[in-house]
């Protein structure tokens, strides 16, 4: 059952990246819409919280200033620049561009904190560096690169919430480090998302899905919910309940998969296709990424909970 809970965090995940392409073109900023699902995470992880551990609420000042870190340099920046590429680049090489946050973490963690790290970590970057090269065209400059830009800066923000995450919460609960993080992001965007401008109408408004779905519209506030509950929370859950079933190196890996899933959905979605030299590139990325996460010892990322700005946890060891 592991096996099935990540997949189907990962298929919830890759489908939301399209979802967040439709709303954020229907109206909504990038800000917007990443207050909007921060919120929605907190109340409900708050509430899930109150009613099967209330004992973790109970952080100490250390810990509060870390969840503000995670919240705001992790979270609220994480989602922001990864809406912001979505927005003017197909959405599976945005989040293949977050995903190479990866291989910084890998890097820092050797130069920095001077963790022991497999040199096939350096297998994995050139691997990386070289699909993304392909995948981007950097020959013909064919993409956006505002959008590059926002997908490196979203690695970047990734790597910082796995850097600061997995040597300040290890012993917090995930449920609470999403609670409190999620709050934090949401106070952020609460002052920064110019939120209070959007006009109460463009919610009950239908959106055309656009792409191969252009005939079918949606109000959309119901794109909003999904986006929030079944593209945020839920997909959170089933990720927590797959690392109780899986090991760290097993759960890590298949949540790579939400790459290809992205790509997929996009591709039925919206119409967006890459040529058989980028999808070459891709399969040579997500290889490098596979390979990352298994470069440093006991320390394999889920990359599903924390490209959702959901909580950093290391899978238990079984």
């Amino acid at each position: 059952m592991g096996y099935l809970y990540a997949l189907l965090a990962s298929l919830l995940f890759g489908l939301n990246g399209s979802t967040t392409k439709v709303i954020v073109e229907a109206g909504l900023s990038p800000a917007q819409l990443t207050f909007f699902r921060v919120t929605v995470v907190a109340v409900l992880a708050g509430g899930l919280l109150a009613l099967t551990n209330r004992r973790a609420f109970r952080i100490n000042r250390r810990q509060l200033v870390v969840m503000a870190v995670l919240g705001v340099a992790g979270v609220a920046l994480i989602q922001w620049f990864y809406a912001l590429a979505i927005s003017l680049l197909p959405v599976g090489i945005a989040l293949m561009l977050e995903y190479a946050g990866v291989l910084l973490v890998a890097i820092v963690a050797r130069f920095v904190f001077k963790e022991r790290v497999k040199p096939r970590i350096w297998l994995a970057i050139g691997c990386v560096l070289i699909g993304m090269a392909v995948v981007a065209q950097i020959w013909a400059s064919t993409l956006s690169g505002p959008g590059v830009v926002a997908g490196v800066l979203a690695a970047i923000c990734l790597a910082v919430y796995f850097l600061v995450g997995e040597r300040q919460v290890a012993s917090t609960s995930p449920l609470a480090v999403s609670f409190w993080s999620m709050l934090f992001a949401s106070a952020f965007w609460l002052v920064f998302s110019a939120w209070w401008q959007v006009e109460p109408q463009i919610l009950v408004q239908d959106v055309a899905l656009h792409g191969n779905l252009e005939a079918v519209s949606l109000p959309l506030w119901v794109l909003m919910v999904w986006n929030g509950v079944f593209g945020s929370f839920a997909p959170y859950l089933l990720s927590y309940m797959a690392l109780g079933r899986l090991n760290a190196t097993a759960a890590g890996i298949v949540s790579a998969s939400e790459v290809i899933f992205a790509f997929a959905f996009a591709f039925l979605w919206l119409g967006e296709s890459l040529d058989g030299l980028q999808m070459a590139g891709v399969v040579l990325v997500l290889a490098g990424i596979v390979v990352a996460q298994t470069a440093r010892p006991n320390k394999v990322l889920d990359l599903d909970l924390a490209s959702q700005d959901l909580a950093m946890m290391e899978g238990p060891a079984r």
